[in-house]
C-alpha cells in the first residue's frame, strides 16, 4: 500500500508512504488516498483526519516517471488529482507537513483545512520551471490563502517559501520544530474534537461555501445548516452539560 491508515481515538493519521520516490503521486498512490478518504468519511467513530508523509519530503507532487511515459494518470473521478483535491469530504482534514511540499504536494496541503507544519517545510508551485501549469487547484487556493503579490510571486517565479513565511502570512495554522508537526496537529485536532461533531462539519460547510454567495444566499445556507444540528441529540446535550456544569458526551447524532 502507498498510503497507511491508523485510527487514534476520534482521529484517523493517513501516511503517503512512498518515501523513495519523494512520495510523488502516480495511480496507485491516487487511489489509496481516494480509499483512505473514503474511511475517513464513513467511520462515524472518526472526527477529524491527518494527512501526514513518510521520509523527508511531504510530497513532491506528481510522479515525474509517469509524466515522461506519455501516459499520466494521477487522478480519481470523484477526487481529482491524488484522489483529494476535488474530493468532497464533511470531516476536518489537517495538513501535517515536514520537508518540501511541491507543485502537487502543495495543491494537496491546500486541499486540507488546516496546516501544521515542521521548521524545514517548504511550499511551492514549481511547474512553470518544467514548462508545465499547475491545474489541481493551487492557481486557484494560493491566493485565496496569502496575500495576492505573495502567491502571484511563487506562481510566476516557481520559487518556494519557508514554513515561517508559510505561518506569518497565514497559509499555516502552527508551526513547529522540526519533527514536531505530527504532535502539534494531534493537538490540533483534539481541541476541535472537544465540539459537537456535527456543529464542526456544519459550521465548516458554511465557512467553506459561504462567502463567493451573495448576502442573502450566505444566510440561507448558514440557516440550514443550523435546522440540522438543531434536530440532533448533541443539540440537546450541549445546554444540559453547561446547567449540569459538565464536559458534553457528543455522540455525534
Amino acid at each position: 500500500m502507498a498510503v497507511q491508515f491508523e485510527v487514534l481515538g476520534r482521529q484517523a493519521v493517513i501516511t503517503l508512504d512512498r518515501p523513495t520516490v519523494r512520495n510523488a503521486i502516480n495511480r496507485q498512490m491516487a487511489l489509496d488516498i481516494e480509499a483512505a478518504v473514503d474511511r475517513l468519511e464513513a467511520d462515524d467513530d472518526i472526527w477529524v483526519g491527518l494527512l501526514c508523509a513518510k521520509g523527508p519530503t511531504f510530497c513532491a507532487g506528481a510522479d515525474l516517471k509517469e509524466v515522461a511515459s506519455g501516459k499520466p494518470d494521477f487522478s480519481t473521478t470523484r477526487g481529482g488529482f491524488a484522489g483529494l483535491v476535488r474530493r468532497e469530504r464533511v470531516k476536518p482534514l489537517i495538513a501535517v507537513v515536514e520537508g518540501a511540499a511541491l507543485a502537487g504536494g502543495c495543491e494537496i496541503v491546500l486541499s486540507c483545512d488546516l496546516v501544521v507544519a515542521g521548521a524545514e517545510a517548504l511550499f511551492g508551485l514549481p511547474e512553470v520551471k518544467r514548462s508545465l501549469v499547475a491545474n489541481a487547484g493551487g492557481l486557484l487556493r494560493l491566493p485565496k490563502v496569502l496575500p495576492r503579490n505573495i502567491a502571484m510571486e511563487m506562481v510566476l517565479t516557481g520559487d518556494p517559501i519557508d514554513a515561517k513565511t508559510a505561518h506569518k502570512h497565514g497559509l499555516v495554522n502552527c508551526l513547529t520544530p522540526a519533527g514536531g508537526a505530527l504532535d502539534e496537529a494531534q493537538h490540533l485536532a483534539s481541541r476541535i474534537e472537544a465540539n459537537a461533531p456535527l456543529a464542526v462539519r456544519a459550521s465548516r460547510r458554511v465557512a467553506l461555501n459561504g462567502p463567493p454567495l451573495q448576502e442573502d444566499e450566505g444566510f440561507a445556507l448558514s440557516e440550514e445548516a443550523s435546522r440540522d444540528v438543531f434536530r440532533s441529540k448533541d443539540f440537546e446535550e450541549g445546554p444540559r452539560a453547561f446547567i449540569e456544569k459538565r464536559s458534553p458526551r457528543w455522540q455525534g447524532q
